[in-house]
């Protein structure tokens, strides 16, 4: 970064800008990006927290006198170009500034940028913005070489990771989307119809279509192909509202072949430097599911989510009553034991009492279950009379 005499930075310190739109989408203000902080001029920040530049004006002088803040550290007199061509000096201020008027402006806008500033920039996490195709486009701006390296990183930690399938698709979404807003309606929207996009493409039938055709409490387990405690556990009502729990054996290796397969998408386009935005990814997964001849999810489907799940809730009250009846718990298996274990010591004192009265008793050997966590056999010695002694002819 070069300075001349009075203190001005070149314009080509500007690598980066964003774009920030708040959510009403009504205010759009270009932020710029320099030295790991952003710098915005009283004009912007004016417009930023909807109010006039004389207020901005007050509030910084008020800032500076009182000592809060060192206006030297916190302001810059930077070059830049403007729209009609030329290239201006200009003060700008830092998040710091930014921030301490922020405090003092009474405005929703002011609100907002507060929340999104504290949590986002200051932490420079660089997510949800609208960004300028042009600069998204430069090598040497914030998505260089490094973004794409970190970008190849977290998709082979997607990729590696315990979580479902369909969420590995949603963690690429995420993650990965140059300008993700977890607060846009098309982010609203993928997260909704992802799971069912990809059920659909597998079976022709949406999430809740699958539960509603294939849960039946009579059936053993259900109609469930895998529950959490699989495959001996309890089933519980949680594992009958998932849709991927009845999915066969084929049915489950094809959606992880399909899910698999946009993972390699997604790493290759990280290894080519193609950056990828929230409408992309939405839109390679429909292309990509329909290059693979699947089948595409053109609507909701002719079952809904609650009664879907209504049905599973009722089929599993009428299986859990069989359940319970299968099921020992630990205390009815110690009861168990402790009776039998009581019966075993009452024969043995009978026999030993049967024995003192007739002393033609005698014992042999016999073998008995004894149940005690597992089954295993043990011998006792029961009585029985003695046999006659064969008179010799």
């Amino acid at each position: 970064m070069r300075k001349n005499k009075k203190n001005i930075v070149a314009n080509n310190s500007f690598t980066e800008f964003l774009l920030y739109t708040t959510p009403n989408g009504k205010v759009k203000v270009e932020i710029f990006l320099r030295d790991e902080n952003i710098w915005l001029t009283q004009d912007k920040i004016a417009l930023l927290f909807g109010v006039q530049r004389p207020a901005i004006t007050k509030h910084l002088k008020n800032i500076f006198e009182s000592g809060e803040l060192d206006e030297n550290s916190v302001s810059s007199i930077l070059e830049h170009t403007a729209e009609d061509g030329k290239s201006y000096s200009t003060k700008f201020y830092n998040l710091d500034a930014i921030i301490s008027v922020g405090y003092r402006v009474n405005s929703a806008q002011a609100t907002q940028f507060r929340i999104w500033a504290t949590e986002r920039i200051k932490e420079y996490i660089i997510k949800g913005f609208t960004m300028d195709d042009e600069r998204l486009k430069d090598p040497n701006g914030f998505f260089g070489k490094d973004y794409f390296e970190e970008q190849l990183a977290r998709i082979r930690n997607i990729r590696s990771s315990e979580r479902r399938m369909y969420q590995k698709v949603t963690d690429i979404y995420a993650q990965c989307s140059a300008d993700y807003n977890p607060n846009e309606e098309i982010t609203k929207q993928f997260f909704a119809t992802v799971q069912n996009k990809l059920h659909f493409a597998i079976t022709g039938k949406t999430a809740a279509e699958i539960i509603h055709e294939r849960v039946d409490g009579a059936k053993a387990n259900m109609g469930l192909t895998v529950w959490k405690n699989s495959p001996k556990g309890e089933i519980r009502e949680m594992d009958v509202v998932i849709a991927k729990n009845y999915l066969q054996e084929k049915e489950l290796d094809h959606l992880n072949r399909i899910v698999t397969m946009y993972l390699d998408f997604a790493d290759m386009q990280a290894q080519r430097g193609i950056l990828m935005k929230m409408r992309d990814w939405v839109e390679k997964l429909d292309a990509f599911l329909k290059f693979n001849d699947q089948q595409i999810l053109g609507n909701a489907g002719k079952i809904s989510h609650e009664v879907a799940e209504v049905l599973a809730l009722g089929e599993y009250e009428k299986y859990r009553q069989m359940q319970d009846k299968k099921i020992q718990s630990d205390f009815d298996k110690y009861l168990e034991i402790e009776q039998k274990t009581k019966d075993f010591m009452v024969a043995i004192d009978e026999h030993k009492s049967l024995k003192k009265k007739n002393k033609n008793l005698v014992y042999s050997k016999r073998t008995m279950k004894k149940y005690d966590g597992d089954d295993y056999t043990h011998n006792v010695r029961f009585i029985r009379p003695k046999p006659k002694k064969k008179k010799k002819k």
